[in-house]
């Protein structure tokens, strides 16, 4: 598959009446390239599962247009339904059945012949390294295998793109361990996967292009590390063991670094904004031995995507008008 396995433009979608109407899509915009993993990032409330619904064909949008793998998600539902697989954010699986027999009934409800499911299942066991406890009843699976073999069941009939809505809710981070490593294998077969999360490292991880979504439309886009950048890209760190030596520190700081910098007192911490992070690490540590400054420690760290997060959210503070200027000027 080639060019865009998602394009959504304008989507909108309301909850309830005229007069107590929640909007949860207000204008949504999404492109997502066919054999890529694009996250979807935002805090609860955001739009994420309101947005996987209605591009999954799952919900109608109020208004805007959206194809999925080339199709119309409202003009042509039973197309995409053909070319998708879902995974939502509590395991589907039959816990009565063994693992096996999950895989084989969904072959079935997909409509592969009996001897076919069966091979399809065994196909996904090894697979998704289950083969194992295939015998086994799913209830009797840990939460990481569960949510490996709901993952083999959305892979039966081949998609060509998956919806993982928050695939490692309340898992532990060995099992989330796990499941990454089995979303990176199917991207590495040439699935799409849609993945919307709360989990900033996850979507770091496993998204090579995320959206931060806010009030039902994206505030920003970019790899993690363009969002990250958003914040104010780089910034030298000095942890003095004496409060006293802290506004020496920031004035030796404010020479070396790109902007104003921030002190500490709880902390003994001062940290300002660098261009040229090894130069202005060098830079500093020569400044503070010829100033005899006795140092905790010293480094340079580039923004979390948590700070990016709260930086262009709500969360942080900010207005959705604020959030998107700051990612236009970024």
């Amino acid at each position: 598959m080639s060019g865009h396995a998602i394009e959504a433009r304008g989507l909108r979608k309301r909850y309830g009446g005229r007069r107590r109407a929640t909007t949860a899509l207000d204008g949504l915009e999404l492109t997502v390239p066919a054999g890529t993993v694009h996250g979807l990032l935002g805090p609860n409330g955001a739009g994420k599962t309101t947005a996987v619904r209605v591009l999954s064909t799952l919900l109608r949008c109020d208004e805007g247009r959206a194809t999925v793998c080339g199709f119309d998600v409202a003009e042509q539902p039973d197309e995409v339904r053909a070319r998708i697989g879902l995974t939502g954010q509590y395991a589907s699986v039959d816990e009565q059945l063994s693992g096996r027999q999950n895989l084989v009934m969904f072959g079935r409800l997909a409509k592969l012949r009996p001897r076919a499911a069966r091979r399809r299942a065994d196909e996904l066991l090894e697979r998704f390294g289950l083969t194992g406890a295939a015998g086994r009843s799913a209830g009797q699976y840990s939460g990481g295998m569960r949510r490996r073999l709901d993952l083999a069941a959305s892979m039966v009939t081949r998609p060509q793109l998956l919806f993982l809505d928050e695939p490692t809710t309340g898992l532990d981070p060995r099992s989330r361990n796990q499941v990454w490593d089995a979303v990176r294998a199917l991207v590495a077969e040439g699935t799409t996967v849609l993945l919307t999360t709360q989990y900033l490292e996850e979507a770091d991880q496993l998204a090579g292009r995320i959206s931060v979504i806010d009030t039902g439309r994206v505030v920003a886009e970019g790899t993690a590390d363009e969002l990250k950048t958003m914040t104010g890209g780089d910034r030298l760190e000095v942890v003095v063991r004496d409060t006293a030596w802290l506004p020496g520190t920031a004035a030796l700081a404010a020479r070396i670094g790109d902007g104003a910098p921030e002190t500490d007192p709880e902390t003994r911490r001062v940290s300002v904004p660098v261009a040229d992070r090894v130069t202005a690490l060098t830079d500093m540590v020569r400044a503070l031995h010829d100033q005899g400054v006795d140092v905790e420690d010293i480094g340079t760290r580039r923004p979390t995507l948590d700070e990016a997060f709260l930086h262009l959210t709500r969360a942080g503070g900010h207005t959705r008008a604020e959030a998107e200027a700051a990612w236009k000027a970024a």
